[in-house]
């Protein structure tokens, strides 16, 4: 851990897919802080919180749930709320990015990944918003991806969605600033979680990424972790609106 952001003692945070991947790192992360953290996940992720318990000497809330169904993601909004107290961070991580082809691509597939992707992080806003109102602030971290950014060609509805996150990120910043709710988002680059690694990570995929990276080093679950961090943390007091782009340098915005 390279930086302590003392504020986020206490706080209560959650995260969505928090139990794998990106997420993972994210919950351990947190919790290194002191925050108290839930996190929802369709798999099972005791064995993550017992792991979780052991590292830090407490345990992380987990709530076994499908964030396509938006009842359920607000009630375990709701729950996160009642256990560690009003949710004043949350951060919209889970996403699928499946590959598809556009010319295949059917209205049930287009609409199952909205749902991930786009709609379920709308939901999960609009819930905690509520709490935040109340609670006088709060930060909310949307994940994203330099995909759209890239125009990269092999997934489409992914590529939409997270275009579409930037919008939403955006509009809500301006809604409910005066609420004192901040509203940002994260756009990784090509993080070599495990799932990458096993799917889609070839030499010469990955030497192709590095060539157009400024830094040449591949990027990991834990180069995400201090940008979320200090977008969760009062040290960004007053950056809303904005796309934080944490990849190695593929990208040059400004």
């Amino acid at each position: 851990m390279s930086a302590t952001f003392h504020d986020l003692t206490d706080t209560s945070v959650f995260v969505t897919g928090g139990g794998s991947g990106i997420g993972a790192y994210l919950t351990d992360g947190f919790l290194a802080q002191g925050a108290k953290v839930a996190f929802v996940g369709r798999s099972d992720a005791t064995g993550f919180c017992d792991e979780m318990e052991v590292k830090h000497g407490v345990r992380p809330l987990f709530i076994q749930c499908d964030i396509t169904d938006i009842a359920a993601l607000k009630a375990a909004i709701a729950q996160a709320s009642r256990v560690h107290g009003t949710v004043t961070v949350l951060v919209n991580n889970a996403a699928n990015d499946k590959r598809h082809d556009t010319l295949e691509v059917d209205e049930e597939f287009w609409d199952w990944s909205q749902s991930i992707n786009l709609k379920a992080y709308f939901f999960a806003c609009q819930e905690a918003i509520a709490g935040m109102q109340d609670a006088g602030g709060g930060s909310i971290i949307n994940f994203t991806s330099i995909s759209y950014m890239m125009g990269n060609t092999g997934y489409p509805s992914y590529t939409t969605a997270n275009s579409g996150i930037n919008g939403m990120t955006r509009s809500l910043a301006r809604e409910f600033g005066p609420d004192k709710i901040r509203v940002n988002a994260i756009a990784p680059g090509w993080v070599l979680t495990d799932k990458q690694k096993e799917l889609w990570v070839t030499p010469e995929a990955l030497a192709g990424h590095l060539e157009r990276q400024c830094l040449k080093e591949t990027l990991s679950p834990e180069d995400i972790v201090g940008a979320a961090l200090f977008l969760a943390s009062d040290a960004s007091k007053m950056m809303t609106g904005q796309a934080m782009v944490v990849d190695g340098g593929v990208v040059v915005t400004g």
